[in-house]
C-alpha cells in the first residue's frame, strides 16, 4: 500500500463510484481503470470504507483509490487502514493536522489492516521460529 497523498479537485480519476453503488457489478472491468474516487456525501457514511477494502483486498485493486466528498480529518487515520492512497479533504480542513492525524499509532493498530493484516498479539509469533 502507498503513502497517502493529499489532491484537489483538478486531478482527473478514471471512475467515480457513488457510496451505494456495487463494487461487484465493476469488477470484472478495473483491468483499464488506474483510478476511482469513491465518494463520502456524509462524514457520517461510511459505506465507501467498505468500497475501498473490497476493491484492495477481494480485487486486487492496485491503482489509485480516492477519497472524495465529505472527508474530514478525523477520517484520515481509517481512510489508510482500509485502502484509500489519495485523500481530498473537504474545504476548511487543514492538511497539516491531517498529516498529523496520521502519526496518532506510530506502532500500529491492534487489528489488522490491509497495511498489516495480522492482529498485533499474532505479529511476534509470526516472526518467531
Amino acid at each position: 500500500m502507498s503513502t497517502l497523498r493529499f489532491v484537489d479537485g483538478s486531478t482527473a480519476v478514471d471512475l467515480v463510484l457513488a457510496n451505494d453503488a456495487d463494487v461487484e457489478e465493476v469488477a470484472g472491468n478495473l483491468g483499464d481503470v488506474a483510478s476511482i474516487a469513491l465518494v463520502f456525501p456524509k462524514w457520517t457514511d461510511g459505506r465507501a470504507y467498505s468500497q475501498a477494502r473490497l476493491l484492495r483486498g477481494r480485487h486486487r485493486f492496485g491503482g489509485e483509490i480516492r477519497a472524495t466528498g465529505e472527508v474530514l480529518v478525523d477520517m484520515v487515520p481509517l481512510l489508510a487502514r482500509c485502502g484509500f492512497d489519495a485523500i481530498q479533504l473537504r474545504a476548511g480542513q487543514s492538511q497539516e493536522v491531517a498529516e498529523r492525524a496520521l502519526s496518532f499509532f506510530p506502532a500500529g493498530h491492534y487489528q489488522g489492516d490491509l497495511g498489516e493484516p495480522l492482529p498485533r498479539f499474532r505479529r511476534g509469533a509470526a516472526a518467531s521460529p
